[in-house]
């Protein structure tokens, strides 16, 4: 049997995050009612000139040095020509020959071996500047299609992967690192279900130790992680299958289809000369001053790798629970600020990253909209920490004091749940269920020690949970031998 490799290039685009559009002063606002964002420059009226947006210039350039590339001081845009209802100009503003970025890299992890990191670094092609197209509703109902504007003309950064990925899990990881980068600069949301942060995905297969690379074909409409994994596993089985059959790969872009999880043909591929490239006599090219690019390299934050490794040396934290707490912007600073209230490092990431991560998942919101803040966790941290109460009640307290944003200590006074660590009342508790259960008893001491934890249980249920479980163990012990 031949073995088979993958090899996976993406192209993704990120939505940059500016109040006005690339080439005129429309809003960027998402969610507006249907071509209410739209002037005579962005629907592509005749005679109109358009006007670049400096930020943009800014946001792509420190994209390219925040992965590593080359920030080419002087760029062009080119116009894109192809027919389509969504762009009423009847072609799209991009960058072709001589992009704004170029030849960088990033790392990705690809898990653990003996403790140490295993990296791979993918190589990107080129980052550039474009705008984006319109967006078609069609209505089956009706039997007809409606075209909204309000996107058209929204700028985006295309980033153009080298083809060095090998599997989907490694484009995954690709993709997370890229959105984490993007969102750690504050220049894009990230938010793929709004289409701010897409890919496509070029695929292909060829017999291992060959260097010609196969047939590839793009995939399109991967609006989710999941989708970007799940589209490439059946793609490559679906080329395999072709090939071990004695069929041809075709060149074309298809479609994933996430309900039937498959891919289907949508067109024949198109190639660069298909758009007919030509630079764009509206707009001049883009010189930067090398004092600008100085500037911006210098405005760069902490970036997600960095911070992961700070997040090692100075907190004590596993690789894997590095890599998850700086894998989120938001996450990250509500770490930090956890522990700046309580230094604690190893115990505050436990409680993010279990009871804290699961709560703001279910609750759909944002970090930045949760009403429970670091300090609070901190607070109850250090409550469990000091036998205030026990690390049950925590928990079991936590959904509560989460969803309505509540002071821990208030709570738990409120409720009358604050740990019992007094011995006498413990005493008298613990010898109530030894009397309690005679049978119990002489099993233990005949040495059925199991039996602590039912013990145990009978002691909480009557304390309601309130019971210091290290002084209840210690005094069992102590009476029974």
């Amino acid at each position: 049997m031949v073995q088979f490799e993958t090899v996976i290039g993406l192209e993704v685009h990120a939505q940059l995050k500016t109040k006005s559009k690339i080439f005129c002063g429309c809003s960027t606002e998402f969610g507006k009612g249907p071509n209410e964002n739209v002037c005579e420059v962005c629907s592509g009226m005749p005679g109109v000139l358009p006007v670049l947006n400096e930020k943009v210039v800014e946001y792509a350039s420190k994209m390219g040095l925040a992965t590593n590339c080359t920030v080419n001081p002087k760029s062009v845009f080119a116009r894109k020509n192809y027919f389509y209802p969504d762009l009423p100009k009847g072609y799209q503003i991009s960058q072709y020959e001589l992009p704004i970025c170029e030849h960088g890299h990033i790392d990705i992890v690809l898990g653990s071996d003996t403790d140490e990191p295993v990296t791979k670094r993918i190589g990107l092609t080129r980052i550039h500047i474009e705008e984006d197209a319109g967006k078609n509703i069609h209505s089956a109902a009706e039997n007809a299609s409606y075209v909204d504007l309000n996107r058209t003309g929204v700028p985006l950064i295309e980033i153009v992967s080298e083809p060095d990925m090998r599997s989907a899990e490694e484009a995954v990881a690709y993709l997370k690192n890229l959105r984490s980068i993007l969102l750690y600069l504050g220049i894009c949301d990230g938010n793929m279900e709004e289409g701010s942060f897409r890919c496509d995905a070029n695929v292909s297969v060829r017999p291992v130790g060959q260097d010609e690379f196969g047939t590839r074909a793009e995939l399109k409409n991967l609006n989710s992680f999941r989708h970007v994994q799940k589209a490439i596993q059946y793609e490559v089985g679906r080329q395999i299958d072709l090939i071990e059959d004695g069929e041809e790969v075709v060149q074309e872009t298809r479609l994933y289809d996430a309900s039937k999880n498959t891919t289907h043909s949508m067109r024949g591929k198109e190639e660069a000369h298909d758009y007919r490239y030509f630079p764009d006599p509206d707009l001049v090219p883009i010189v930067l001053d090398d004092d600008w690019i100085a500037d911006w390299q210098m405005q760069l934050p902490e970036l997600p790798v960095e911070r992961k490794q700070r997040f090692e040396d100075e907190y004590g934290l596993s690789i894997q629970d590095a890599e998850f707490l700086t894998s989120e912007k938001d996450l990250a600073d509500y770490y930090e600020a956890a522990v700046e209230a309580y230094n604690e490092p190893k115990k505050i990431a436990n409680w993010v990253m279990g009871d804290f991560v699961r709560e703001i998942n279910q609750s759909g919101k944002l970090i930045a909209e949760c009403a429970f803040k670091p300090e609070m966790l901190a607070k109850l941290v250090q409550m469990v920490d000091k036998d205030q109460i026990s690390n049950k009640i925590g928990k079991d307290i936590f959904p509560e004091v989460f969803a309505e944003g509540l002071d821990p200590e208030k709570h738990v006074k409120d409720k009358g749940l604050v740990q019992i660590s007094d011995t006498s009342a413990l005493e008298s508790v613990v010898d109530e269920v030894l009397a309690e259960n005679p049978d119990e008893v002489e099993a233990f001491k005949g040495g059925k020690k199991k039996l602590m934890s039912f013990f145990m249980g009978q002691i909480m249920r009557k304390t309601k949970g309130q019971a210091n479980p290290g002084m209840v163990s210690k005094l069992i012990q102590e009476k029974l031998g």
